[in-house]
């Protein structure tokens, strides 16, 4: 089955106003793409400046809570990124999972909290570098979508990201086939979970992507696009990622 690459930007702890003219100068780059759909995870203090400038690329929040409302000091609810201008939200990523103690539960409850209020939803998963040398991978990868992924996921509002924890922020990347192999697992327990609805979601690849590799990690199987950390803050290094994914 064919399904339109998807090219995310998480901005994690960085972004101010100024970063905003690269914003513009990412949704020009996707204008110019349109047949790859490209998102911008920003911080939640981002999320209404850059909703306002944007035409193609759609903004995003880092996080959500599980809860619409109450005394949850510092945290921001569904309902706020929406009216913030959000349209999408990361869970469950790996550096929530080992900095803020989440569980694929937590994961489980905040993909739930934003599909109710209308968000769609990126949710990680991954193996750390222990679990991979242990020959666990397969088997974390399995449990943490067992966990998290919410009933009725399907591919118009949910996507799914595999980032070996590893590879994140560190230059290195998994073998094409390693990568492959993870994300044929990842496939299968999709379906098992919501049956032929796997088909149509999407299993993104995260982990230092860069210019230099997206092209060759975008053409392996069962990679429908890339969620991207550093080389998502500029122009210059995230628009050759969605030149690679428009040449798909």
């Amino acid at each position: 089955m064919s399904r339109r690459k998807l090219v995310a930007g998480n901005w994690k702890m960085h972004g101010l106003r100024t970063g905003l003219a690269e914003i513009e100068a990412i949704d020009a780059a996707a204008l110019a793409a349109p047949g790859v759909d490209v998102a911008l995870c920003v911080p939640a203090t981002l999320v209404h400046h850059a909703a306002g400038i944007v035409r193609a690329v759609r903004i995003g929040g880092q996080d959500v809570h599980a809860n619409d409302r109450g005394a949850h000091t510092g945290c921001v609810s569904a309902e706020m990124l929406r009216e913030a201008g959000a349209s999408v939200v990361i869970v469950g990523h790996s550096e929530r999972r080992a900095d803020q103690n989440e569980t694929s539960h937590d994961a489980w409850a905040k993909a739930a909290a934003a599909r109710r209020h209308g968000l769609d939803v990126i949710l990680c998963c991954g193996e750390t570098e222990a679990e991979r040398d242990a020959g666990r991978a397969e088997r974390v990868v399995q449990a943490q979508i067992e966990k998290s992924v919410p009933e009725g996921a399907n591919g118009d509002w949910f996507t799914l990201a595999y980032e070996p924890r590893w590879a994140i922020g560190t230059g290195r990347t998994p073998s094409p086939e390693e990568i492959a192999q993870v994300h044929a697992i990842a496939r299968a327990k999709l379906r098992q979970m919501v049956g032929d609805a796997a088909d149509t979601i999407r299993i993104l690849y995260g982990g230092s992507v860069t210019g230099a590799n997206a092209a060759a990690i975008l053409a392996i199987d069962d990679v429908d696009g890339a969620l991207v950390g550093g080389a998502s803050l500029t122009a210059d290094k995230f628009v050759p990622i969605i030149e690679a994914a428009a040449a798909f």
